[in-house]
Parts: C-alpha cells; structure tokens; sequence
C-alpha cells in the first residue's frame, strides 16, 4: 500500500538533494576550472576556500533547521 504524501518531507528531501548537487557542482565544476585556468596550487587554495563557504552556508542551514524543528514542536503543543 502507498502511503499519502507528505509534503514536510518531501520539502527536506528535495532541499539536502538540492544542497548536496550544488556543492557538488561547485566543486567539480568550479574545482576542475581553476585547476585547468590556473593549475595544481590554486586548485588547492581554492578548495580550501570553497570548503570553508560551504562549511559556513551547511552551518547556517543547520541553525535554520533546528530553529524550524524548535518551532514546529512549540506550535504542536
């Protein structure tokens, strides 16, 4: 038997599969331009620095996520 849709899940499902394809693209994509345009060193450096955007942005999602689980418990007692 299927069971009805949930459109709470679903909405988290389809943001962590958006989150997780962008991150992907921006290191593939944007990773392996640095490294052809401007070689192994940079390449370096600019994963560190992309790894620290998406450490702050995976933070600040984290928050906003508690914060709406916080909220959804308060509005259902």
């Amino acid at each position: 038997m299927t069971q009805p849709f949930d459109p709470r899940r679903h909405r988290a499902q389809t943001e962590r599969r958006l989150i997780i394809a962008g991150i992907l693209i921006l290191f593939v994509i944007g990773g392996g331009l640095i490294y052809v345009f401007y070689g192994g060193g940079a390449w370096l450096s600019g994963m560190l620095c992309m790894g620290a955007g998406v450490l702050l942005l995976l933070l600040l999602w984290g928050v906003l996520t508690l914060l709406d689980r916080l909220s959804r418990d308060h509005d259902e007692a």
